[in-house]
């Protein structure tokens, strides 16, 4: 990452649907910031103007043309910021020449991937290539999966001080959710069972928990594929639409901790939906739901309405279980709607941090955890508006 860079961030997909929230949030979020320079890109610079316009951002706001199908106008880009946001997904079908030009110049990177079998041909590609130029990039930078992958760091640091050691089970369950998704996350969904239905060693990818963990073969995790009744709780659970890559990314944290959460680790994320008939009847529903990948889920660039950003919200328990029977429980909570509401701002700040906090961490592939840990919590925290606490059984 070059200090002498004309940018400290460049927000590329600024005129999309997601990465406008991300250019309004840094606009907002950092208007009295003098020292940080930020400029948006994209495909089209009218659309950019008209975007600038819209967001409130300052009139001089730099405005910088490049197109995925151009990789020279991608290698021109990245060698002007020290780190890029992207939003240009399905990242499978547009991410792969960014992240080559990011490895290649040691230019900082952070997306909103939650493609797991694409992230694993990343790391495989580029990861040497990053480690030496000191690119540091990190995938999975908004609601998938940062209040999962951190939520468990947070928890198992607290296991580490209360009890000596961390934790070899943790049990993510969101306990409430209330948010909208976008074309944009129907796209990759559906770009993703494309991928797999021509290859079936993406198939066999998606099929692995420790798929990002390359080389390393862990104990057999719970599948959490269709509803159960869970005692602890009280409640019925029902499989969670963002635990593909959710706990992918959990594991590779924990690999790339030199397994600090011990080789034996076991971790599953489901979704609550409440005791009795109720309950029960409500995560079947959830289980047979195919909305997202049919021909009736949102077009790329629609999304939640601003009223329907600012009214969700998230909250995530973890349970975390000792060899000895003792539980400690911790909660990640954040305001507004996860998928957009609330990724905008994550993924704002993480790059804020690298720019500013994680400024020791070397090149490679990263995720959040093992990347920024406490130094992105305490960000997200009096930022963008998450809570991490501990939580009495």
């Amino acid at each position: 990452m070059s200090d002498s860079a004309e940018f400290d961030i460049i927000v590329y997909g600024a005129s999309g649907y997601t990465g406008r929230l991300v250019a309004e949030y840094l606009a907002q979020e950092y208007a009295d910031d003098a020292g940080l320079r930020w400029a948006m890109a994209g495909r089209n610079q009218a659309k950019l103007a008209e975007v600038r316009d819209q967001i409130g951002a300052p009139a001089d706001t730099p405005l910088l043309v490049a197109d995925t199908d151009d990789p020279a106008s991608l290698d021109a880009l990245v060698k002007r910021t020290r780190v890029i946001i992207t939003t240009v997904g399905p990242y499978q079908l547009y991410g792969s020449p960014l992240v080559a030009a990011c490895a290649k110049a040691g230019t900082d990177y952070v997306d909103l991937c939650g493609e797991p079998a694409w992230m694993r041909q990343m790391i495989d590609a580029h990861e040497q290539t990053a480690k030496q130029s000191g690119a540091r990039i990190v995938f999975s930078c908004g609601f998938d999966s940062i209040p999962f992958d951190l939520g468990v760091f947070f928890l198992q640091e607290a296991a580490r001080e209360r009890f000596g050691s961390t934790v070899p089970r943790v049990k993510g369950r969101v306990r409430k959710m209330k948010g909208t998704f976008s074309g944009g996350t129907a796209a990759s969904l559906k770009a993703t069972m494309q991928a797999a239905k021509e290859n079936p060693e993406i198939l066999k990818l998606l099929g692995n928990p420790f798929a990002l963990a390359p080389g390393f073969d862990g104990p057999a995790q719970p599948p959490a594929s269709k509803p159960e009744y869970d005692e602890q709780l009280g409640s019925w659970a029902a499989p969670f639409i963002m635990a593909a890559i959710n706990t992918r990314n959990v594991h590779r944290s924990n690999a790339l901790m030199n397994h600090a959460y011990g080789t034996d680790f076991v971790y599953d994320e489901m979704l609550l939906t409440g005791p009795g008939d109720q309950g029960k009847a409500t995560a079947d529903a959830v289980a047979g739901d195919r909305s997202l990948s049919s021909d009736k889920a949102p077009k790329p660039g629609e999304g939640p309405t601003a009223e329907e950003r600012e009214n969700g919200f998230y909250d995530v328990l973890f349970i975390g279980e000792a060899d000895d029977g003792r539980t400690l429980r911790a909660s990640v909570a954040g305001k507004r709607d996860p998928g957009y509401g609330s990724t905008s701002r994550m993924i704002a700040e993480s790059a804020m941090c690298l720019l500013r906090d994680a400024t020791d961490t070397g090149g490679g592939i990263w995720t959040t955890a093992p990347a920024m840990g406490h130094r992105l919590i305490k960000r997200l925290t009096e930022h963008a508006g998450l809570t991490f606490k501990l939580e009495d059984a």
